[in-house]
């Protein structure tokens, strides 16, 4: 199974990457946190991988630390939370704070993250409350590039949040109204606040 891919960044897109590595493109799932990480395209890049293997289809989940793919590979081994879910929890909040929400058994909080009703964050607390054991919850997030055109941020969280599940038109509007509260340098902290503002 592919474990690691170290290549050259071709695409990156809010939920995807596509790193060429000895002239084959892997297309990768990533979480909003990686994204906001990755160097600029052109630019080589390393990262973690999970692959998980359906009938169907060979998908692989790529991180830039490996805190973020030791807490995804936690949140797969719960009921009812596959890969896809699991990104979209890592998406919704950051690694360290999402370990000290479960730690907390801060049922809530898990609830206002897209797709995860109250059972489902009632399970995640209840089996990973006591196994999130490695160091992501002081593991330091890098702050990604601050981007200058306002609209492509926008159009990126837009496009976040329509891959998570959200309605285009709520997720312009949330867009809009977070982008007012926190600005438009970092895209993280915009897709955040928008994720929070369609609860």
């Amino acid at each position: 199974m592919i474990a690691h891919l170290r290549g050259t960044l071709i695409e990156k897109h809010p939920n995807q990457a596509v790193v060429e590595c000895a002239g084959v493109g892997y297309d990768v799932a990533i979480s909003v946190s990686t994204y906001s990480s990755l160097p600029d395209v052109g630019a080589e890049v390393r990262l973690r991988i999970h692959t998980h293997v359906r009938e169907d289809a060979l998908v692989l989940f790529g991180f830039l630390l490996a805190e973020e793919k030791a807490l995804f590979e936690k949140l797969i081994q719960v009921s009812g939370i596959g890969p896809k879910m699991a990104i979209t929890v890592l998406s919704g909040v950051e690694a360290g704070h999402l370990i000290s929400i479960i730690r907390g058994g801060e049922v809530q909080q898990l609830t206002r993250i897209p797709g995860i009703g109250k059972k489902t964050a009632e399970r995640i607390v209840l089996e990973l409350r006591d196994k999130l054991d490695f160091a992501a919850a002081g593991a330091a997030q890098a702050k990604g590039p601050v981007v200058a055109v306002l609209s492509v941020v926008e159009q990126d969280a837009v496009s976040a949040l329509v891959n998570l599940g959200c309605q285009q038109g709520a997720a312009e509007i949330a867009v809009k109204k977070a982008a007012g509260e926190v600005g438009v340098a970092d895209f993280e902290p915009l897709f955040r606040r928008a994720m929070e503002l369609l609860r």
